[in-house]
């Protein structure tokens, strides 16, 4: 059978790889993960643990919960909770705690935790390695894409000496896997079921569902590049957190901490 070069194309690379710089199939997959030798993005695979989604074990590793799990851990806040207001401060008629996504009704501590986790990689990033014009985090929980983290330089020399010096790193106890990633445009990666609501996939999507910085965070970096560099920055960026006196990069597990 006779095949046009574009469907040869199509039949040889992995679409998703192409589009989205991981695929649900990894190495296993039937066809070709073309990995670039030159781009202005990387990826940082699996760096933010959402601290909904894991828990830390006893010698500090990270693990996935189950649904029963995260269940018991909640039983066990909110009895804590409600057992010392009331011995301490009188009898309760009622306690409740939002599930809710909305900025205004969620966990404040998460959408702290989230916020200076962006804050912290996108800043050390920028002053370390250049210019950037796009962060974007996965909210997957996908494998391949779960805590994705992707940066798009505004230079290729920048994505490249952020990767072989990313990749000497360790962060939140972990190293840190870093590489060039095919993505160049977030739109074509990203799941617009999803941006519109009605994704009937949920966590476990092909397509990025990506997670969103606070307002306020996006007015500070958007504010911070324009006095760095005196351009506007492009639509979907966002950030890092406040320094703080212990990083979490270093350049081993527990060494000493790569700033001050």
């Amino acid at each position: 059978m006779f095949l046009r070069p574009d469907e040869l194309f199509r039949r040889v690379n992995c679409s998703f790889y192409f589009k989205i710089g991981a695929c649900r199939h990894g190495e296993q997959c039937s066809r070709l993960h073309n990995k670039p030798s030159f781009g202005q993005t990387i990826l940082l695979q699996n760096l933010y643990i959402a601290p909904q989604n894991t828990a830390q074990s006893a010698d500090g590793s990270h693990i996935n919960l189950t649904e029963v799990q995260a269940q018991q851990i909640f039983d066990e806040f909110f009895e804590e909770v409600f057992v010392e207001c009331e011995e301490k401060y009188g009898e309760i008629e009622e306690m409740n705690v939002c599930d809710n996504l909305g900025d205004h009704l969620v966990g404040n501590v998460y959408i702290k935790i989230f916020d200076e986790f962006f804050e912290e990689v996108f800043v050390e990033c920028e002053e370390k390695y250049g210019e950037i014009e796009e962060m974007n985090v996965c909210d997957n929980l996908g494998d391949h894409l779960v805590g994705n983290v992707y940066i798009k330089f505004r230079r290729e020399e920048d994505a490249e000496k952020a990767v072989q010096d990313l990749n000497l790193r360790w962060f939140g106890g972990r190293p840190v896997h870093a590489e060039l990633s095919p993505v160049t445009d977030f739109r074509e990666a990203c799941c617009r079921q999803y941006e519109l609501g009605e994704c009937t996939r949920g966590g476990f999507c092909n397509f990025m569902h990506l997670k969103p910085i606070s307002r306020e965070l996006c007015r500070k970096l958007y504010n911070r590049s324009k006095k760095r560099y005196g351009r506007k920055r492009r639509s979907r960026s966002r950030s890092r957190s406040r320094s703080r006196d212990r990083r979490r990069y270093s350049r081993s597990p527990g060494g000493r901490s790569s700033r001050r």
